[in-house]
């Protein structure tokens, strides 16, 4: 157990539904193969100290997790047994703080939170028997975190090396209302056709995350810049050095001078306030051109094209508000009319609204944003006229 940082062992990685292709190039881009891949994450067969790698430069992934131990458990009593059989007192200081989480699915426990309690127990009493001290224990997940995955008999015990979701990026200290999730701006921004280099309009902006995290894509800013604590660092054995050098390399790969038109506008002043003060703090206020303005007077760079992204309210799911109706057909006359030569985007949960678009989507990527069902679409905006492209959706 004390070499968890140097041997190999199964690594999960989570990400959000449908995440999963965008955060599966990630990885092989950094050079990592993938054992396996599934609807909610990836497997590799990875060391710990890889995961420090991995939780510095991942967009679209939740946690990641490393497996100390599987085995069989019927019920409470027998997970405890396994639990505090290993050698927690070579993880996890006697003088520090852990915390539980657990995906269990078990007819013996109604809650999960049972389980946890018994995982912490099991911990707690291992570490005193073995050092005369009992760490503290809570839901903080800003220390040690260990992960339970229980299916009827079968449990495995994971440290989750990331703690507090990677999910967020850590540069967004004020929301705004109804915001997207950075991972899921990330995935948004990796399913279109955008090179990097183009223009990236984004009316609508809200909170900025879609333009901020493009910006941060093309100037190759990784996450692990915006955060200095992980539930790695408080595993027995990390070294620091590792941390910080790959920090460095972070540091080193940001393009400082990428010559980027993105552009963002929103009708709200206090939108543009906070997008610019989150822009600030992701360190690309001056990336990107804010304007308030209604969506239909954002200037759109010309020449060879680029992206035009929306991210606009959905409304609710029945019963379509007429007022949005007219929102979405606007967009749909604005992408028509202004974006001649760009790719256009409409991130929307409403498929009735989509209808109002006026438009013939080339692709309809899946997504969900939390539990809600929803769809990147995607418009083809020729320059000059071809009918058959501006009909009305059908479906």
């Amino acid at each position: 157990m004390a070499q968890v940082f140097h041997n190999k062992s199964k690594v999960i990685i989570t990400c959000n539904k449908r995440l999963s292709p965008y955060l599966q190039t990630e990885v092989k881009d950094l050079g990592y193969e993938i054992v396996r891949s599934f609807t909610t994450g990836v497997e590799l067969n990875i060391t710990l100290t890889d995961c420090i790698r991995l939780n510095l430069n991942l967009r679209c992934a939740s946690q990641i997790l490393y497996s100390l131990q599987q085995f069989k458990a019927a019920g409470p009593d027998a997970l405890y047994q396994e639990v505090v059989k290993m050698e927690w007192e070579e993880l996890i200081d006697f003088a520090g703080y852990f915390s539980v989480t657990s995906n269990v699915d078990n007819p013996q426990i109604n809650t999960p939170l049972f389980a946890n309690l018994k995982v912490k127990d099991a911990i707690a009493d291992r570490i005193k028997e073995k050092k005369g001290m009992r760490p503290n224990s809570g839901s903080d997940a800003n220390k040690a975190v260990v992960h339970l995955y229980w299916k009827n008999d079968e449990a495995e015990i994971f440290i989750d090396t990331s703690g507090e979701t990677l999910a967020k990026h850590g540069y967004r200290k004020i929301p705004g209302k109804a915001p997207m999730l950075e991972a899921l701006a990330s995935g948004v921004i990796y399913a279109s056709k955008w090179d990097r280099k183009s223009p990236f309009v984004n009316p609508m902006c809200g909170s900025g995350t879609l333009a901020i995290e493009a910006a941060l894509i093309a100037t190759n800013r990784s996450p692990g810049l915006f955060r200095m604590n992980y539930a790695f660092m408080h595993i027995i054995g990390y070294d620091e050095q590792v941390f910080f050098e790959e920090r460095r390399r972070l540091k080193d790969q940001v393009i400082k001078d990428p010559h980027l038109k993105i552009v963002a506008t929103d009708l709200s002043d206090d939108a543009i306030d906070v997008s610019r003060r989150n822009a600030r703090t992701a360190g690309v206020e001056t990336l990107i051109t804010f304007e308030t303005c209604d969506f239909a007077r954002t200037e759109v760079p010309q020449g060879d094209g680029g992206v035009v992204i929306f991210n606009p309210e959905y409304g609710e799911r029945l019963g379509v508000h007429s007022k949005l109706e007219a929102t979405y057909k606007r967009m749909g006359d604005f992408m028509k009319q202004e974006c001649k030569g760009y790719s256009g985007y409409i991130f929307t949960g409403n498929p009735d609204l989509a209808k109002r678009i006026g438009l013939k989507a080339s692709r309809k990527i899946e997504f969900y944003n939390g539990k809600l069902d929803c769809r990147l679409l995607e418009y083809e905006l020729y320059e000059g006229t071809r009918r058959t492209t501006f009909k009305q959706e059908e479906e």
